[in-house]
């Protein structure tokens, strides 16, 4: 089967690669049998020769050559059929300026991934799922979830990942909602804006928000942080709330520091390391709401804040279980990533102009805080973190912030069950960064990777109407919830420890055991009453109430001094001096259970020790009372002579 016109064969071995390409795409003859065009049919076979070389390279699936020009050929027919000719020359003119390549960069990674689906019969690719071997998270929680154990097949026309991240920013066919907006106000005086959405919210049918949550109210209460100058009206966002709310779920979303419509009230911005606004916000509801399980979602940059916080706290977070969205991970390997491709430069570039906006908001605080100059000449996130970041946030380089905002270190320290879902295509956080192992040596973890998805979007169906990660973190957190595998806030278990271990110098009185050992007791005195127990998970409100009794017990005591005078006094001097007896008496009767154990060695060793520590003295004492004894001795002899 010859297809390759006889003027085009020679030109192969004489011509650079460039004016090689430049003539085969611009050949526009029609071959002899099909009517197709040479530059048609020359870039098809190009795409399926370097197709198949991946698929035998990262899969190890062979081709035959004779069967790619077969395919190629009738690809070819098939498409010039529908389009009409394939203009080589109105694409190599297209080659020559930037949005040309931009153009040509999309369509052919929308045909790159939309073809195995089409081969696959549409499927779909697996969901990959990296975990400990004996991860009780992955047995008893992740192991029943159909959705993760299934297969994700993308949108056709949004197959792309770039068409994906594309199209869920600027339309995403978000639900229709309002929510309701608290303000909270941190420590450092800055505002916070929490958006609620309730389950009863979008069951009454009307999305009204005049529903208030009880105190004692046992729905369950995800919190959402979103992404790199995301809020609640993102288009994620809104999948995310209502697919959660619509299934029985209270949300609310915390939103960053100046977004959300709030203004700055506070010489503090938030960043892609900082966990102090939802280490405060989660506390917040926790009390607030303290028989509603708590879950967060983090996602983008939101995800490496909820990542880092959970390996920050570890037990003591009372969050019963997490989900982490495309995270970056390593700010690092992001930051040299996004300005690698042309592609990625686009991103980069699309989320400098966000970070400027932002900072366009809040312009009188970056003003005072920043470099502003610098702001407005960015041209990258670096530049934006340069100027911007690392002077609010006190960090000495951009490399500086960036290694101390990065989840990954914090990865095995997670003791909360955590579901970690990336993209390996996202064209924003690369697969490069992913902890693979990190991931598998934590038993809490269980991280899932797919092969299409784009970046937050994962969109599904023809219509694209859904997020495929909104139905699988909706039904890991609610497998989750059905489970004994939440977790449960232990900062009791961590006082309890120090308490234990600080009470031999606390209680009031020491008592030496029959076998030695010495423990603190605390007074028995009022009846009881503030006598110490550690058993439970409740010591730090056992300690609390002791301490009160103890301080109110000092207190009477104090006032009964002033009262009765000098009679109490007494009676308090003669309980320091039975204390006092009690305490040598039983040291005296664990020192004589010391030195006459049956154990001879022991006793022996204690003896040779005792003479070697105690001989110069000892020795020196004998000395001296010898020779006082020798001169009595002398003097008396010499006086009866």
């Amino acid at each position: 089967m010859q297809v390759v016109p006889l003027d085009q064969q020679n030109r192969f071995f004489f011509e650079d690669l460039q004016n090689w390409l430049t003539s085969n795409l611009c050949y526009s003859t029609r071959l002899p049998k099909g009517g197709t065009t040479w530059s048609c049919l020359f870039g098809i076979i190009a795409w399926c020769i370097w197709k198949n070389r991946n698929l035998f390279i990262f899969q190890g699936i062979t081709c035959n050559a004779l069967e790619i020009v077969k395919v190629s050929y009738t690809w070819a027919q098939q498409y010039e059929l529908n389009h009409n000719e394939f203009h080589g020359d109105i694409l190599m003119v297209s080659l020559s300026n930037y949005g040309g390549k931009v153009r040509l960069l999309l369509i052919a990674e929308q045909k790159t991934h939309s073809e195995p689906d089409f081969f696959s019969g549409f499927r779909g690719a697996p969901v990959a799922l990296t975990f400990h071997p004996t991860s009780h998270i992955y047995h008893g929680v992740v192991s029943k979830c159909k959705i993760l154990h299934g297969r994700y097949l993308a949108t056709p026309w949004l197959s792309s990942p770039h068409f994906q991240t594309t199209f869920l920013n600027f339309f995403g066919n978000p639900p229709a909602f309002s929510y309701r907006r608290q303000l909270f106000h941190a420590s450092d005086g800055g505002t916070i804006a929490l958006d609620w959405l309730t389950s009863s919210d979008i069951s009454r049918g009307a999305f009204e928000v005049n529903h208030t949550i009880s105190n004692e109210d046992t729905t369950p209460l995800v919190v959402v942080i979103p992404g790199l100058t995301s809020d609640s009206t993102s288009s994620y966002i809104k999948h995310l709330a209502f697919g959660l709310a619509k299934h029985g779920w209270n949300v609310v979303v915390s939103n960053h520091r100046g977004l959300g419509g709030v203004s700055i009230t506070s010489d503090c911005f938030y960043n892609a390391g900082w966990t102090e606004d939802a280490r405060v916000v989660i506390d917040y509801l926790h009390h607030q709401y303290p028989k509603a399980p708590l879950f967060a979602i983090g996602t983008s940059i939101g995800a490496n804040i909820l990542v880092k916080y959970l390996g920050e706290d570890r037990e003591k977070v009372p969050v019963a279980g997490a989900v982490a969205i495309c995270s970056p991970w390593d700010l690092l390997i992001g930051d040299r990533f996004i300005c690698r491709r042309l592609l990625q430069k686009l991103y980069d570039r699309a989320l400098t102009i966000g970070l400027q906006g932002y900072a366009k908001l809040h312009e009188p605080c970056y003003s005072r805080l920043a470099n502003w100059e610098g702001i407005k000449k960015s041209r990258s996130i670096r530049d934006f973190d340069n100027f911007a970041t690392c002077f609010v946030g006190k960090f000495e380089t951009v490399d500086t912030y960036y290694r101390r905002s990065t989840s990954t270190p914090y990865v095995l320290n997670v003791s909360v069950p955590l579901l970690c879902i990336s993209a390996l295509d996202d064209p924003v956080c690369t697969r490069e960064a992913i902890p693979w192992d990190e991931c598998r040596a934590n038993k809490n973890i269980v991280l899932a990777t797919i092969k299409h998805g784009g970046h937050l979007a994962f969109f599904e169906g023809i219509t694209g109407s859904r997020l495929w990660w909104v139905r699988a973190t909706d039904e890991f957190l609610g497998v989750l919830h059905s489970s004994s595998h939440m977790h449960k806030k232990k900062t009791e278990i961590t006082e309890q420890k120090a308490s234990i271990e600080s009470s031999i110098d606390q209680g009031p009185y020491v008592n030496v055991g029959e076998d030695g050992m010495v423990a603190a007791v605390g007074s028995a005195h009022a009846g009881n009453k503030s006598v110490e127990h550690f058993t439970g998970l409740g010591s730090i409100q056992d300690k609390t109430v002791l301490g009160t009794e103890q301080t109110q017990q000092q207190t009477e005591a104090k006032s009964d001094v002033a009262g009765s005078g000098g009679e109490v006094s007494g009676e308090c001097s003669s309980l320091q001096r039975i204390k006092c007896f009690d305490v040598i008496a039983a040291s005296k009767r664990w020192l004589n259970h010391l030195l006459f154990r049956k154990n001879g060695k022991s006793v022996w060793l204690l003896v040779y020790i005792a003479i070697i520590t105690s001989w110069p003295i000892l020795g020196s004492a004998l000395r001296i009372f010898s020779r006082k004894k020798l001169r009595n001795f002398s003097a008396a002899t010499s006086h009866r002579r």
